[in-house]
């Protein structure tokens, strides 16, 4: 197995309420694959929505309610723009669950819920560079 994650996929109550969350955030949603599931490219991964219902019968698995034990977290290039996603997750719907701070490592960092309770960490790590391109990279 190479060293990488593919897919993320959230299991959602509500796929078009989901949806529309993860648009006003600024994600653009895929037009060419519709049915039943919603795709957003995020850099070099791929963020899946699939209603939990169907996402159940697919794996055979009976998911918990949200918040899981497992956590996204999406860095930044800023302590600013920490607090703009925050924003933005809120007036998109959200809750924030841990208002920004700084962090015992130094960074500023804070933790949003999307409309399903699935967490989220936002943080700004100047010791996680973040390319031109979105990629991240663990410290020399």
């Amino acid at each position: 197995m190479e060293p990488r994650i593919s897919i993320i996929t959230i299991a959602v109550d509500d796929l078009e309420r989901a949806t529309r969350f993860y648009e006003a955030m600024g994600l653009t949603r895929h037009a060419g694959i519709t049915e039943g599931v919603a795709f957003f490219q995020m850099g070099g991964v791929i963020l899946g929505l699939f209603p939990r219902e169907s996402a159940e019968a697919d794996s055979g698995v009976t998911f918990g309610k949200a918040p899981s034990a497992i956590y996204l977290a999406y860095n930044t290039r800023s302590d600013a723009e920490v607090d703009d996603v925050l924003t933005m997750a809120e007036k998109a719907g959200g809750r924030i669950v841990k208002p920004a701070g700084r962090a015992f490592w130094g960074g500023w960092y804070g933790y949003f819920a999307d409309t399903d309770g699935h967490v989220w960490e936002v943080a700004h790590n100047p010791a996680f560079p973040i390319a031109e391109d979105g990629s991240i990279s663990l410290p020399g």
